[in-house]
């Protein structure tokens, strides 16, 4: 990989994660400076009530439609959601793959 590249796809990544940030807040409900401090093992899903099956299937709809992408059923895993930084990964393999 050269090195533009690695800044593309770190640039990517970027905007991939500042897309998963926002929608936290803008969907979730979240605070954006409770978002900001989150560390990849921030919990989520059955950690926040705020993070619920509901806001989950909104978050879902708002991520495809910021991303451009489609997400399909077997494309999910609860485990997803569980933390921050699961979270990003699965937004990162969803939009950039």
């Amino acid at each position: 990989m050269t090195a533009d590249a690695r800044i593309d796809a770190d640039s990517d990544r970027a905007i991939v994660d500042r897309s998963v940030d926002q929608l936290l807040v803008e969907i979730v409900g979240l605070s954006a400076d409770d978002v900001a401090a989150f560390e990849e093992n921030t919990e989520l899903f059955g950690a926040l009530p705020e993070f619920d099956s509901m806001a989950v299937a909104q978050f879902l709809t708002a991520l495809e439609e910021r991303l451009g992408i489609l997400i399909e059923d077997d494309d999910v895993e609860a485990e997803d959601f569980l933390t921050y930084g699961r979270l990003t990964a699965f937004a990162e393999r969803l939009a950039l793959g």
